[in-house]
């Protein structure tokens, strides 16, 4: 695509510039998860791929206790609570999220089957309720390896 608004997904030029707009890293969901884990002592990796080998890079990621966290967005990942169906080039938009939903499902169970835990946060949750769940599931983890 070399730019033009033609070649585009985009539905009008307004949607095109919004969407290009829209951050994949530092969110203020994620800045402030992070924030309350750092706060809680926890040091992580940002936007690091847990294995090697899966096209995938998690949000925040702690390597020893082998636990990955996702910052996900409602509408991008078709939250059960919020998302809803767009109004505009809503077959692309619908298609585009079934694709997301079913690389989240994808991601998760190779996540799994390597030992890992994925947890997933969407954007609505209280940071800092979601704080004390990663935390409690590292230090278990953690717990876990040293023995």
């Amino acid at each position: 695509m070399n730019g033009s608004f033609d070649e585009s997904w985009a539905s009008t030029p307004a949607v095109r510039r919004s969407m290009q707009s829209n951050r994949s890293r530092d969110t203020k969901p994620e800045l402030l998860l992070r924030r309350a884990l750092h706060g809680r002592g926890l040091r992580y990796r940002v936007c690091a791929n847990p294995l090697p080998d899966l096209r995938m890079k998690a949000d925040i990621v702690f390597r020893p206790a082998r636990v990955a966290v996702e910052v996900r967005g409602c509408f991008w990942h078709g939250c059960p609570e919020h998302y809803r169906k767009p109004s505009s080039n809503s077959d692309y938009w619908s298609a585009k999220v079934a694709r997301n939903v079913a690389r989240d499902e994808k991601n998760s169970k190779a996540l799994a089957a390597a030992g890992w835990l994925l947890i997933s946060v969407w954007e609505h949750e209280d940071p800092d309720e979601m704080a004390a769940v990663v935390a409690a599931a590292v230090s278990s983890r953690r717990r876990r390896t040293l023995r």
